[in-house]
């Protein structure tokens, strides 16, 4: 531990150095697993088929040995890796550790249906100007038809309550 003196005599870069084992443990244990699996699976079959072939045995299969047990080593290093994957992803959407940058603001706003986007008939692609309220004719899914001026009259009754606008929710936000 050090003293208040020699904390003060640090520099800036020393005083915000994490120690190296909080820093790199979720990749050293990525990476220990990948090398547990690589040997299990891939080198010790090898060299067990040619260790029999030296030796003039009879060939056996290898047996793994992270599956003995049922395997409960691959589970608990899928827990440890995903918890801590998990952890990272929650650290960095906070903003720790993130050489200062600050997580962008979420939101969602859309005119996905709304008579200004030409509603749910408008036949417009990525930069295409919004079309007018007068479709004139068929142009597709939901447009009125021609001779209606624009838009059909307002809803009543039931389905009054699908065309208001809802502050709570994503699709009406603007």
């Amino acid at each position: 531990m050090t003293t208040a003196k020699e904390y003060a005599k640090l520099s800036e870069s020393e005083k915000k150095k994490e120690d190296w084992m909080n820093a790199k443990w979720r990749p050293m244990m990525g990476w220990i697993y990948m090398l547990t699996c690589v040997t299990d699976f891939i080198l010790f079959p090898v060299l067990w088929s040619i260790l029999q072939a030296a030796m003039h045995q009879p060939v056996t299969a290898w047996q793994p040995i992270t599956l003995q047990g049922a395997g409960l080593f691959h589970l608990s290093m899928g827990a440890i890796i995903g918890v801590a994957a998990f952890g990272r992803t929650q650290e960095k959407l906070a903003g720790a550790n993130n050489g200062g940058m600050q997580p962008v603001a979420q939101s969602v706003t859309t005119t996905y249906g709304s008579p200004a986007s030409g509603g749910f008939g408008s036949s417009g692609g990525f930069g295409a100007s919004t079309p007018t309220p007068s479709y004139g004719g068929n142009s597709g899914f939901g447009a009125p038809a021609s001779g209606t001026g624009g838009f059909s009259k307002p809803a009543t009754g039931k389905s009054a309550k699908f065309a208001e606008a809802d502050p709570d929710s994503v699709f009406d936000r603007g």
